[in-house]
C-alpha cells in the first residue's frame, strides 16, 4: 500500500519532472526473451507492477481526493432537475476533475514539497519521504472523515484505538473516508432535490385541478426548474457551497 501510494504522488507531479532542465527520462528495455539472472527478473516484475498501478490509478487516486462528493452531488443535481442526459457525463466528470485540482492543490504542493521534492534530490531516504508525502493527503481525509466511520473499520479489524496521525493506517482511512463523503454527498442531494420536489409538486396539482392528467407534469415543470435555476445562479452557489464545504 505505501508503495503504491507514493509512486501515484510521484505521477502526480510527473510534468514537474519533464519541466526541470536537469531531468532525464530513465529508458527501458522490453524484451520477451526470458531472463538470465535474478535481476532481470526483478525489474521485469517491477515494469509490471507498475503499469498495473497506472492503470488502477485514476480510480484509487479519485477516492482519496474531493472528486467522489463532487460527482455524486452532480449526479444528484441532473436528477432532481430532470434533464436526463444534460449535462452530460463528460461535462460533469471533467468539472469535478477541475474542482477537485482546485481543492487538492495546496494539499498536493505540500506534499511534493516535503516528501517527494527531497527524495528527488536524494536527500531523504524512501521511507520518510513516505511518511513527509502522504500526511497531508492523511490530514486532509482525516478532516473531512467522521469519527463514527473512522472507528467503524477500527472494531471491524478489532485494531486498539490510533494514539496520533501517523498510527492511522490507509487501509482503515480511506474506507472510512470513502463512506463519510458519500454520506455527506448525499445529505446535499437531499438537499438540491427539495426546491426542485416542491416546483412537480405546485405543477402536478394545478394540471390535476385543470383536469389536464394526461399531460406529463415533466413537460411543464422543466422549464420552470431551469430558469428558477438560472436565475439565482445555481451552478455559482453550489460550487462555492462544495468547495467551501471541504476542510483543508
Amino acid at each position: 500500500m505505501k508503495k503504491i501510494f507514493f509512486l501515484l504522488i510521484v505521477s502526480a507531479f510527473f510534468n514537474t519532472l519533464f519541466a526541470a532542465p536537469e531531468a532525464t527520462i530513465p529508458t527501458v528495455n522490453l524484451s520477451l526473451s526470458a531472463p538470465n539472472t535474478p535481476n532481470q527478473l526483478v525489474t521485469t516484475l517491477n515494469i509490471v507492477v507498475v503499469l498495473t498501478i497506472l492503470a488502477l490509478a485514476p480510480s484509487i487516486v479519485f477516492v482519496m481526493t474531493s472528486f467522489l462528493r463532487l460527482i455524486v452531488v452532480f449526479s444528484f443535481l441532473r436528477q432532481a432537475m430532470g434533464t436526463q442526459s444534460m449535462p452530460p457525463n463528460t461535462i460533469l466528470v471533467t468539472l469535478a476533475l477541475i474542482l477537485t485540482f482546485f481543492i487538492m492543490e495546496p494539499v498536493a504542493t505540500k506534499s511534493y514539497n516535503e516528501g517527494i521534492k527531497p527524495y528527488l534530490a536524494e536527500k531523504i531516504g524512501y521511507e520518510e519521504a513516505f511518511t513527509k508525502g502522504v500526511k497531508p493527503f492523511k490530514d486532509f481525509m482525516l478532516k473531512n472523515t467522521r469519527e463514527k466511520d473512522l472507528a467503524l473499520f477500527y472494531r471491524i479489524r478489532h485494531l486498539p484505538n490510533p494514539k496520533t496521525i501517523d498510527d492511522v493506517s490507509l487501509t482503515v482511512l480511506v474506507p472510512a473516508f470513502m463512506i463519510s463523503e458519500l454520506k455527506t454527498a448525499f445529505e446535499i442531494g437531499f438537499l438540491i432535490y427539495l426546491p426542485f420536489l416542491v416546483i412537480d409538486m405546485v405543477v402536478s396539482s394545478v394540471l390535476m385541478a385543470m383536469g389536464m392528467m394526461m399531460l406529463p407534469p415533466v413537460m411543464i415543470s422543466l422549464p420552470f426548474k431551469l430558469l428558477i435555476f438560472v436565475l439565482v445562479d445555481g451552478w455559482n452557489l453550489l460550487v462555492q457551497r462544495l468547495v467551501e464545504s471541504f476542510v483543508t
